[in-house]
């Protein structure tokens, strides 16, 4: 289950992560919250941790002998440097009326990309950069739910912007080393250091202040630390470029606290794609995901347990329609996907691209059918 974080309140009573949430086995949360009201320096005490590859990295495995020598450690060391000097003075602290997030600078006209659930219903905002003392006062430019994102304006841009570079998702692969870097439980301008640990990965978020309910596909696990505050933070790779926008947070409430290691980013090439249309037009209008091109609802069994998505209504020559669904049907499967309700059918969908050719399995009047359809393009709003 997937569910959103609390914002923290103000710094000055941000002493520890917000209070836990009804007891689940395992949730998700929107790394949201507060930070300090000053950046403090570009960097500070980075580590060398996690084994894998990105980017320029060239570090070597140590000889079985040789016990990990300081050449390696100083390497990896100056690597993690590197990419903090380089993509920490892109990542701002973004305060709103509920709380503080993170941002990344998109351009170098002002243009700040960060998450639809940090600037939640806020119009102007107060920006905070790494490398300046001084408060900067922002506009929203447009917001897109559907994907949690947004993007915000500098009213007056300062000289010597240093936007963020961001990488070909595609080319985003499990074990490269990355870092974290955002405004996490009041500490400005943090950095953690982890692993892709997967790509491709479909998160839901349930509906909350600015996201709606999001359901984002190919987004990137990471196992380094995501905590409230890190939202709209960048996650970079070895070669100084940002692969994903931190979002999302695993917490173990059996366990009682945070899983370690289980954090979502979403993909870079999602969120150039979604920024560029925000910057030119103030909406997305071509949302580049999958749709059936139907209305629906949840259908419960004769055991009252969910047991499909009954369709309300078919849009008129969309993918549904064309393939003979009507409403009243139920559907139950999609691509050997089982489909108990709205959130499984969604889910199977954001895993689709437009165009894609699907099986559909589905119900009419207590019979069960098969169709087949070729996706559209979900309607913007």
């Amino acid at each position: 289950m997937i569910v959103r974080e609390r914002p923290v309140p103000a710094p000055e009573r941000a002493a520890g992560p917000p209070p836990a949430g009804p007891a689940r086995r395992l949730r998700l949360i929107v790394s949201r919250g507060a930070a300090a009201a000053v950046l403090a320096a570009l960097a500070a005490g980075c580590t060398s941790g996690s084994s894998g590859s990105s980017g320029s990295s060239q570090t070597k495995s140590s000889g079985p002998d040789s016990g990990g020598t300081p050449s390696v450690s100083a390497e990896l060391q100056s690597d993690y440097l590197r990419v903090v000097h380089n993509v920490l003075p892109s990542v701002v602290q973004i305060t709103t009326s509920a709380g503080l997030g993170s941002g990344i600078v998109y351009d170098d006209k002002g243009d700040i990309v960060t998450n639809a659930h940090v600037v939640g219903k806020d119009h102007s905002f107060s920006v905070t950069f790494a490398n300046r003392q001084q408060l900067l006062h922002a506009g929203l430019v447009g917001v897109d739910p559907a994907d949690d994102l947004a993007v915000i304006r500098l009213d007056d841009p300062p000289s010597g912007l240093h936007p963020a570079a961001f990488a070909d998702s595609k080319n985003v692969q499990v074990g490269q080393i990355v870092l974290a870097m955002g405004n996490p439980l009041g500490l400005s301008s943090s950095v953690t250091q982890g692993i892709v640990s997967a790509v491709g990965r479909t998160v839901s978020e349930p509906a909350g202040q600015g996201s709606g309910g999001a359901t984002i596909p190919n987004m990137v696990q990471t196992s380094a630390a995501i905590n409230p505050g890190n939202s709209g933070g960048a996650l970079a790779n070895l070669s100084s470029q940002v692969i994903g926008i931190n979002t999302l947070a695993a917490v173990d409430q059996e366990l009682g606290g945070a899983a370690p290691g289980i954090g979502f980013a979403i993909p870079s090439s999602t969120v150039t794609r979604i920024a560029d249309q925000l910057i030119k037009s103030g909406k997305v209008t071509n949302s580049g995901r999958a749709a059936l091109g139907i209305t629906v609802r949840t259908v419960l069994g004769a055991d009252s347990a969910p047991a499909g998505a009954g369709i309300v209504a078919v849009t008129r020559g969309g993918a549904a329609d064309r393939a003979g669904l009507k409403p009243g049907d139920i559907i139950t499967e999609l691509d050997g996907t089982r489909i108990t309700d709205v959130q499984t059918l969604t889910e199977a969908l954001a895993a689709k691209s437009p165009g894609d050719q699907v099986t559909i399995g589905y119900s009419r009047d207590g019979r069960t059918a098969t169709a087949h359809a070729t996706l559209g393009t979900l309607p913007t709003s």
